[in-house]
């Protein structure tokens, strides 16, 4: 089984020292910097605009992944991707037509992803798996890092799996909320190729980083 993506999310990260931050993921072996862009509407937080994402760029060349929790949605694709996203995902419920959705960011050259809450069944995935670069399950309530990871995802997991898996779909599977070194594994037999994960890598400060992002991918 090969080692699963690790995405580790800025959200966790000390906001004064962004930059260092992100050098330091990318010095560590992170595969994917997560960026989770929350505007208050839509979940209870404010985060990351893309002037941010704009000045993080040059920090590396890893890709971005930007989670977009924002609605409406399609208004700040391109803005995002200007700023320098390589993946945008988005939130079926965050506008009204996913299929536009998703074929805009492709032609903005972007890759496409859908990110399902643990409330959003995966039934909103069959007709539009053919645009679809990666589905992101949450195994929390999106909002807020530091959460508890809910056991049930792990059963989703397999069913986003097989689904994928039976429409010849090469998109990556990626699980984001309380990931850890101790359910990571879980996740991976379940069928998930990529793992976000805020606090479990930026526990213990930058030279922690490196020995967080092998528990993971090794767990």
């Amino acid at each position: 089984m090969a080692a699963p993506l690790i995405c580790p999310s800025i959200l966790a990260s000390d906001f004064a020292m962004l930059g260092e931050e992100i050098r330091a993921l990318d010095a560590a072996g992170a595969d994917w910097i997560h960026v989770d862009v929350m505007d208050g509407h839509f979940v209870p937080n404010i985060t990351i605009g893309p002037d941010v994402v704009k000045a993080l760029r040059p920090h590396t060349k890893l890709p971005f992944d930007v989670h977009l929790m924002v609605a409406p949605v399609d208004p700040w694709l391109e803005a995002y991707r200007e700023a320098g996203a390589d993946i945008l995902t988005v939130h079926p419920e965050s506008g009204p037509h996913l299929h536009r959705t998703l074929g805009r960011i492709r032609q903005l050259g972007a890759r496409a992803g859908v990110v399902l809450n643990p409330g959003t069944p995966l039934v909103v995935l069959e007709d539009v798996v053919d645009l679809v670069d990666l589905v992101l399950l949450m195994s929390v309530n999106p909002g807020f890092g530091g959460q508890s990871f809910i056991g049930s995802t792990l059963r989703k997991i397999e069913r986003a799996r097989a689904l994928l898996d039976a429409a010849g779909s090469k998109a990556h599977l990626q699980v984001d909320g309380g990931v850890t070194a101790a359910n990571a594994g879980a996740c991976v037999a379940a069928g998930a190729d990529a793992l976000v994960a805020g606090t479990a890598v930026f526990r213990g400060g930058p030279t922690a980083y490196a020995a967080n992002i092998q528990a993971l991918k090794s767990a």
